[in-house]
């Protein structure tokens, strides 16, 4: 089969033949994947950024936001069967650890990260297991919703947690309208009543923002910093949702943040430097997201399915990948690139 492969770190990923995967175990899965999120946490890969955290054994497969139909499944599995339509939470889990058993599927001691330490879904077939599959309506087209499986959960899961804090009348920040922010945006219209304020540095990205429930857009171009003072009557905004956390927005974001508000950080790539003082005499918590649950992912494919959040997407074959990951990195891309196999 074709897969775009990582085969050394700052060099372009190739499409070549490998073999296909075979179950292994009873609660094995393997998936023909109809469609393949390119995330700019491949980007971050490319570079060597996860090498550390992850040690994936080089080369191996791309593809950490993946969908498709059910192709084989091992002898344990009753969940799904062949043919099934499916999304594919981005972490197989192991069900037993104290964190599984909380219901935090995203920090399972035993999880593996296809995509990211084992071989991913920018392939024609993908081996993940019984645990990660949440079944979709049959007329549901994969490459229509793979990138939720990572970019939507990782979103939904931010503002899940935020809720509590947006009642009518508050005010929510959101940086970066682009593949996460714009999954964002549909989430904070769907499940609060706030004011959402959008700071992106790229007039289609805002007019799309408009669009999808933005209260207000501000253009980053320097003068954001006021603009958003000015909407939040100098106070700033009682929840800040940073999905870019790098080039300086993290520290603006930290900025924009009320005394006793939130600022969640979902992008990364920046170092945010804040004096202790600053975070003690206002209160202001800082909070991290990472994907989220396999239960918050099936909370989303509800909203996906009625039609109130939707991906914007540009797709490209397989054999494309190197150019959708260029077109990712020059900010050619509005919404998510999917690759088809």
């Amino acid at each position: 089969m074709k897969a775009v492969r990582l085969h050394s770190y700052h060099q372009q990923p190739v499409v070549e033949e490998v073999p296909e995967p075979k179950i292994a175990g009873p609660f094995d899965v393997i998936v023909k994947v109809g469609g393949a999120g390119v995330c700019r946490t491949d980007l971050h890969i490319i570079e060597g950024q996860w090498e550390q955290a992850m040690a994936p054994p080089l080369p191996y497969t791309l593809g950490h936001e993946n969908a498709g139909w059910v192709h084989e499944i091992g002898s344990g599995v009753t969940n799904v069967s062949v043919g099934d339509t499916v999304i594919l939470h981005p972490t197989p889990t192991c069900g037993l650890c104290r964190a599984c058993r909380a219901g935090q599927d995203m920090h399972c001691s035993n999880s593996i990260f296809p995509g990211l330490g084992s071989d991913g879904g920018m392939a024609e077939l993908l081996l993940t297991s019984a645990r990660a599959c949440v079944l979709l309506d049959p007329a549901t087209r994969p490459e229509d919703v793979a990138a939720l499986a990572d970019a939507g959960i990782t979103a939904y899961h931010a503002v899940r947690k935020a809720v509590p804090l947006l009642y009518p009348g508050t005010t929510c920040v959101l940086i970066g309208a682009g593949g996460l922010g714009h999954i964002g945006i549909q989430c904070l219209a769907a499940l609060t009543a706030t004011t959402i304020v959008v700071v992106d540095r790229n007039p289609d990205a805002l007019k799309l923002a408009e669009q999808l429930g933005a209260t207000h857009t501000v253009v980053a171009d320097g003068t954001h910093l006021a603009a958003v003072s000015e909407l939040t009557g100098g106070a700033g905004a009682d929840v800040v949702l940073d999905f870019v956390a790098e080039q300086g927005a993290e520290n603006e974001g930290f900025a924009m943040t009320r005394a006793g508000g939130s600022y969640y950080v979902i992008g990364y790539g920046g170092t945010l430097t804040i004096p202790t003082l600053d975070i003690i005499s206002t209160e202001r918590n800082i909070v991290g997201n990472i994907v989220g649950t396999y239960n918050e992912l099936a909370e989303l494919m509800v909203l996906a399915q009625s039609g109130k959040v939707t991906l914007h997407t540009s797709t490209y074959p397989l054999d494309a990948a190197v150019e959708a990951l260029a077109d990712l990195d020059a900010g050619k891309v509005r919404g998510r690139a999917i690759l088809v196999p």
